[in-house]
């Protein structure tokens, strides 16, 4: 028997045929659904069964599964290209990198282009000032000479030709900006924070130019601040003290997100780690999952000042969520810092958004897919629709009645391309979907599609 194509690129794909599967389509369900991918885009999303249109066509047949868009991490820094392929077989088909080198970015913007690689999109550097965050908690982990280089050219916001100059260079390589809007308070140590004149000029030319701008903050005072200056978002929520009205009000003012990193946040209080380490040993994630990245999930960053607590984080985001604000799933996963690791930290994270702060798994399955890419404006992908991306991932079970459904993992697609961590890697017969069951090839007098189906 013949292998499942999977070679070639999204023009020389064979067409896919999912049917008799439950389907998220990034907002709502559909509990008998048929959808056809040609030329790795949807073509067709069906209550009712779609014939095969050609007789190379690949037929899924999956009941008791569930089809959903792949999620996206609105919170990641990624270094190497190893990074983006963990997070695709993890299911996360799109990752947001929040402050890194333009070169690095660069780099991994072509590594991005891989099938087996998770898409990117990036803020390359944030808006720093001198001696400010990130610069001294990333010299901890990297002291080298070539670090120290290259924290020498980040930029030093001053005046408005500063802005100028950082907003003209983001405009060229980034696709939003960071803003960090930090003081130190929660972590035990005194920074200088940008100025408020400093931070609105930051958001009024890079919202000229067509850029959101993101914010970095943990404390409330600074969270209200900088909501309040117009950013279109929070990089992370409050951890030092009960959230307020005024925090809801601020966010509301501009329609601004969250992007909460709870579980960064459990890990920096030194309360996540029970969590951590339950994910981590979770026999669905080791199959992609390295050693070195299982170890890094069962040690906590304890960063923060000891008055910080996650519990404040979880009241935050169900505040939020009551009131209607946006909330996203980020990780705020590097490969370098305890707690979180690529791609199944997003599991954890939404798993966390049902566990502690009150949504239903479909509320926490939008977090992840239709609302990041409404708020980092990708309008092909997050939903499951006719003429969006294919980017999509196949689950045993219903994650929308149990949210830990979503690590049973049995298949993700980019573009319509077949991850190769599902290949089978005994046998010929196509792809490995993590099942005990035979596959068949099923050839009908109408056509001689392969058909993936349970015997």
């Amino acid at each position: 028997m013949g292998s499942i194509p999977c070679g070639g690129t999204p023009s020389t794909l064979p067409s896919l045929l999912f049917q008799n599967v439950r389907i998220f389509d990034g907002h709502d369900e559909i509990p008998n659904g048929f959808v056809l991918v040609q030329d790795g885009v949807i073509a067709h999303v069906s209550t009712q069964p779609l014939l095969p249109p050609e007789t190379s066509t690949l037929v899924i047949d999956k009941p008791g599964h569930t089809l959903m868009p792949g999620f996206i991490d609105g919170h990641v820094h990624v270094y190497e290209a190893a990074a983006l392929r963990q997070s695709l077989a993890f299911g996360v088909t799109t990752v947001c990198d929040m402050h890194n080198e333009p070169h690095v970015m660069a780099k991994m913007r072509v590594a991005a282009k891989d099938s087996d690689a998770a898409d990117l999109r990036a803020a390359c550097h944030g808006a720093t000032i001198e001696g400010g965050w990130p610069a001294g908690f990333l010299l901890a982990q990297d002291p080298s000479p070539e670090f120290r280089a290259a924290l020498a050219k980040w930029p030093n916001l001053k005046t408005q030709a500063d802005v100028d100059a950082f907003v003209k260079s983001r405009k060229a390589d980034a696709d939003f900006v960071k803003l960090f809007h930090e003081d130190g308070r929660c972590l035990g140590v005194d920074l200088p924070k940008p100025s408020m004149e400093i931070q609105r000029m930051v958001i009024e030319t890079a919202h000229k130019n067509g850029l959101p701008c993101f914010a970095h903050a943990f404390n409330l005072p600074s969270a209200i601040e900088i909501l309040n200056a117009g950013a279109d978002g929070t990089a992370h929520t409050i951890v030092d003290c009960p959230p307020t009205a005024e925090l809801i009000d601020a966010y509301k003012k501009n329609n601004a997100h969250c992007n909460p990193t709870l579980v960064g946040i459990a890990s920096m209080t030194n309360q996540g780690l029970e969590d951590q380490e339950v994910y981590a040993n979770d026999p669905r994630a080791q199959r992609f999952l390295p050693g070195p990245a299982k170890a890094l999930m069962c040690k906590c960053v304890a960063l923060t000042s000891e008055t910080c607590r996650v519990e404040y984080a979880y009241q935050s985001v169900k505040m939020m969520k009551d009131a209607g604000v946006d909330v996203i799933m980020g990780t705020d996963t590097s490969g370098r810092v305890g707690g979180m690791a690529y791609g199944v930290t997003a599991h954890h994270e939404i798993g966390m958004f049902v566990k502690h702060c009150g949504f239903r798994p479909i509320e926490a399955l939008r977090s992840a897919t239709s609302i990041p890419a409404r708020r980092f404006r990708l309008k092909d992908r997050g939903r499951i629709q006719r003429g969006l991306r294919a980017d999509l991932v196949l689950v045993e079970g219903n994650p929308m009645n149990d949210i830990g459904d979503t690590l049973n993992l049995r298949g993700v697609w980019k573009q319509g391309k077949l991850c190769s961590s599902y290949h089978s890697t005994s046998t010929s017969s196509g792809p490995d979907w993590g099942m005990k069951k035979t596959l068949t090839r099923a050839l009908t007098p109408e056509s001689s599609s392969l058909v993936i189906c349970e015997e």
